[in-house]
């Protein structure tokens, strides 16, 4: 019978980890969508408003933050904007692509959503030393990078088939 070597061993592990990210982040988005309801929120809400909490972004800014499409984010930005959640304001390196930012109506629903989750990330918190935490933080930023490459080599790709 053979061993598997350190590096297949390991590649079973990233394929593990993987998993079990996609199976977090679908739990995430089920916990921020049943946390956010009661405030009339969605977890892609709270997503772009966060993102918008960091300063004006445009739709295609958020898009890639959250690595997800311009469409599904512009979506989003025109239903929150409606509320009043966010504003648009001109973008000056580009007239056709608006710069969005949180409202104050947005900033007060986000800080609400955020006093919400304290709670539950604090009990989280108690669960992991700040070294898991930076270490697990760390872990990701690996598979984010590897993934924004993959991702982008295939872009690339397509691109050049054009």
């Amino acid at each position: 019978m053979s061993h598997a070597n350190d590096a297949d061993l390991r590649a079973e592990e990233v394929d593990r980890l993987v998993a079990d990210v996609l199976e977090c982040a679908g739990a995430l988005r089920r916990y921020g969508d049943a946390l956010t309801r009661p405030l009339g929120q969605t977890e892609v809400r709270w997503a772009v408003m966060s993102v918008l909490s960091g300063g004006a972004r445009t739709v295609p800014q958020v898009a890639r933050r959250l690595g997800v499409t311009r469409q599904s984010v512009q979506r989003v930005a025109n239903l929150l904007a409606a509320e009043g959640l966010i504003e648009s304001l001109t973008n000056p390196d580009n007239a056709r692509s608006p710069l969005f930012r949180l409202s104050d109506r947005g900033e007060e629903v986000l800080a609400a959503i955020q006093r919400a989750v304290d709670p539950w990330l604090r009990r989280v918190g108690e669960e992991l030393s700040l070294e898991d935490l930076r270490q697990a933080r760390a872990a990701l930023a690996v598979l984010m990078h590897f993934a924004r490459g993959q991702s982008s080599a295939g872009e690339s790709r397509r691109r050049q088939k054009r």
